[in-house]
């Protein structure tokens, strides 16, 4: 049975709703600008570094919500607020225990709980503000069902930078089940001390701006972000057609080498969407810039996909929005395919165009590329890879 995704409402560093975000993710600018990442020295000690930071700012919470309280959720309301028409039809019609909820994050609202624990060292208490459910990883499903006052099933989903990729094949699950009629599913996560620290001590944030398959790459920029979406068997524009998932458990942070488990999810995506690999006409990559994952995903890509088919990262223009990047990206192949994008236009690679070893022989997207709409069907493909060897591929494509 397909399920398909009726709505998408998106916020990251290109934009704050789905037409500005097409706008920069297509032209190549955000407003007159090229660059969308930003230097910022809150993060880490004595060191400044570029950041996919919202470019605008987030509306504050009801005081009833107060105790969920956080950058997170105030981002969902945002995003929320781009398909609410959406939802409210849809709890009309199904009724509020039918809708169900599946979200991926990595940070929740760690941010706050930083602040709470050095108030507690640096003052001796938590702020009075402060909930502890502002930070539980379950944080994000159990606001979004309070807030949309919800009784269906409502989880959230955290396997570092896969989270929100997963959440495609659990929302489908629980309406092939019976479960749910309809389930938002989608990904959030903010910039944090946490998280930025982190992978400084990993020595995988870039020194500047990321550089996704070039032989001169040298690390990460994050971002934050998120991106919901309405999942019905309701037929819409654009479907959902396979989720290949696969855990190689390689490494606790490195990726298998040879990109067993990357190429394992991409085949199982596209076999579950009954097509060949010839059908797929756009690839998002996971594309960190990071050495391990870039030299592994392209020798997965190459043994699946062939070299001539477009690809590219967009973490150059968003940074990487970890537990939300699965759902951004799967957001940018929607707005690929769908009609906000009249022409076709492919989302860029953006990198200094001097390839590695490995990735010589992908065929990245280039100024000028544009889906082949003479089909009667248009596939695009996303790929999440995480610690442990998490990897997930997403299939979406055009209705006919």
């Amino acid at each position: 049975m397909p399920v398909y995704l009726n709505a998408l409402g998106i916020a990251c560093a290109l934009g704050e709703n789905k037409r500005s975000i097409a706008k920069a993710l297509f032209s190549g600018y955000v407003g007159d600008r090229e660059e969308s990442l930003v230097q910022s020295d809150q993060y880490i000690p004595h060191r400044s570094v570029i950041v996919g930071a919202l470019p605008f700012d987030l509306p504050l919470l009801d005081s009833k919500f107060s105790r969920f309280d956080s950058r997170n959720n105030r981002l969902i309301v945002h995003v929320l607020n781009e398909i609410l028409d959406d939802i409210t039809t849809a709890i009309s019609i199904y009724g509020d225990k039918r809708i169900g909820i599946v979200l991926g994050s990595s940070t929740s609202g760690i941010a706050e709980g930083g602040d709470a624990l050095a108030a507690l060292k640096n003052e001796g208490g938590l702020p009075e503000n402060f909930h502890y459910a502002q930070q539980e990883m379950g944080g994000p499903s159990e606001f979004l069902a309070e807030y949309l006052n919800l009784r269906g099933p409502a989880l959230t989903i955290s396997t570092a930078c896969s989270s929100s990729a997963k959440v495609f094949d659990s929302g489908r699950r629980l309406i092939e089940s019976g479960q749910c009629d309809a389930v938002i599913v989608g990904g959030v996560d903010t910039l944090c001390k946490l998280t930025l620290n982190g992978f400084s001590a990993l020595s995988a944030v870039s020194s500047g701006y990321c550089n996704p398959f070039s032989k001169n790459r040298d690390g990460i920029n994050i971002g934050e972000g998120a991106a919901l979406f309405l999942m019905s068997a309701t037929p819409s524009d654009i479907a959902l057609y396979g989720v290949g998932e696969a855990s190689d458990a390689y490494h606790i942070s490195a990726p298998h080498p040879e990109g067993v488990g990357a190429a394992a999810a991409m085949s199982a995506a596209i076999q579950q969407a009954d097509i060949t690999p010839s059908d797929i006409d756009y690839a998002n990559l996971h594309g960190t810039a990071t050495a391990h994952n870039d030299a592994m995903e392209s020798i997965a890509v190459l043994n699946v996909l062939g070299n001539d088919l477009p690809v590219s990262s967009t973490k150059r223009r968003v940074g990487h929005t970890l537990g939300a990047a699965g759902a951004i990206e799967v957001g940018f192949c929607y707005l690929t395919l769908s009609n906000i994008n009249k022409n076709g236009v492919l989302p860029l690679h953006v990198w200094d165009g001097e390839p590695d070893e490995n990735a010589r022989k992908l065929r990245f997207v280039k100024k000028g590329d544009v889906l082949n709409r003479t089909k009667n069907r248009n596939y695009c493909l996303s790929n999440s890879f995480a610690f442990g060897g998490s990897n997930v591929s997403v299939v979406i494509g055009s209705v006919e």
